[in-house]
């Protein structure tokens, strides 16, 4: 059986398939797994040996189109569902099972504040798709596999960090999922801890401006004066440093990580990391919470205008950006 998974992006959507992509290699005899992704998204699936062959969407939908035709697939998994996807089934021919969005549900939740969503993980509805192939769920939650090629040594980071470091992943795909700078300051000064920053280029002038506030000028009296408040902060900002793979690399040696709702959270599930997940306008009602491994959800429920999106916005749409200047930040670090 040739079997064709549809999911185009993003980083954190396609993670979250994972445990689908390996039930099926694993359980369903004689089978032959593709994955159709985006260029951008092609490494997060390369390295995985439940994958047999990746096809990438371009831009010419026709294109991905005819080299899917020549596969001759048996069935096609639609994670994804939309009008791209719908096309490919429908032109393809075959068997197909289509994910269940829920869009009409998160529409209630966003914009009337009614909460009909299940109480389940998004991952388990992912894998409600391929209960007809008699597909069971395990218990091995994600799948990471990193290329040895981008494994991150220790020694490449500063001294501080070879012996233990927190990793914050700082990024977010809009801002109303990120904590203001002041705030991630904030954060950085509670943990207390080495901390390695993680993101993007796009993030590098904030993980700057983090890491001027800890500075540590040259003299014996500021060092004194820090051990004395018991102030053990310092940062590497890693954010452009290095590319996906190898940010990942540092999130899998990391003792905990922080992070906003976005894909270096799922990446850090995968790992069985102890996550400390931060929530602004989005909620871990829509399901995309850490996936079986231990969390802490950091967020303000004593607003009432969350969440404002189901994805995200530029900017806070009354102005006030409650829900994440007024978060809490509630936690220890032995």
């Amino acid at each position: 059986m040739k079997v064709l998974i549809l999911r185009f992006s993003s980083i954190g959507d396609i993670v979250l398939t994972t445990p689908v992509v390996r039930a099926v290699k694993t359980q369903v005899d004689d089978v032959r797994v593709h994955y159709a992704t985006k260029a951008a998204f092609r490494g997060l699936l390369d390295s995985n040996p439940y994958v047999d062959q990746v096809h990438v969407l371009g831009p010419s939908l026709p294109e991905l189109i005819r080299e899917l035709r020549a596969e001759r697939f048996d069935m096609v998994i639609d994670l994804h569902h939309n009008l791209r996807t719908w096309l490919i089934k429908r032109t393809l021919g075959c068997t197909a099972y289509s994910f269940d969005k829920l869009n009409v549900e998160k529409w209630l939740l966003v914009n009337l504040n009614i909460n009909r969503l299940p109480h389940r993980h998004i991952v388990d509805r992912y894998l409600d798709t391929v209960r007809p192939l008699g597909v069971k769920t395990d218990a091995l939650g994600l799948d990471y596999f990193i290329p040895d090629k981008d494994e991150v040594p220790l020694d490449w980071l500063p001294p501080a960090f070879r012996d233990g470091y927190v990793a914050y992943a700082i990024g977010g795909q809009h801002a109303t999922k990120k904590l203001p700078v002041k705030r991630m300051i904030e954060l950085c000064d509670k943990i207390n801890k080495p901390v390695v920053l993680l993101g993007g280029r796009e993030d590098q002038a904030a993980g700057e401006e983090i890491a001027r506030f800890f500075a540590r000028p040259s003299g014996s009296d500021w060092e004194g004066g820090l051990l004395e408040l018991n102030k053990k902060t310092v940062i590497y900002n890693a954010c452009g440093l290095y590319n996906f793979n190898q940010s990942a690399s540092l999130v899998r040696q990391a003792r905990y990580v922080f992070t906003h709702d976005t894909g270096l959270m799922h990446v850090a599930s995968a790992f069985k990391k102890e996550i400390f997940s931060i929530w602004g306008n989005t909620l871990p009602a829509f399901g995309m919470y850490p996936y079986r491994t231990r969390f802490t959800v950091l967020e303000n429920n004593r607003i009432a205008c969350r969440p404002c999106s189901k994805i995200g916005h530029a900017r806070c749409p009354k102005g006030h950006f409650k829900c994440m200047n007024d978060i809490v930040f509630d936690f220890y670090l032995p």
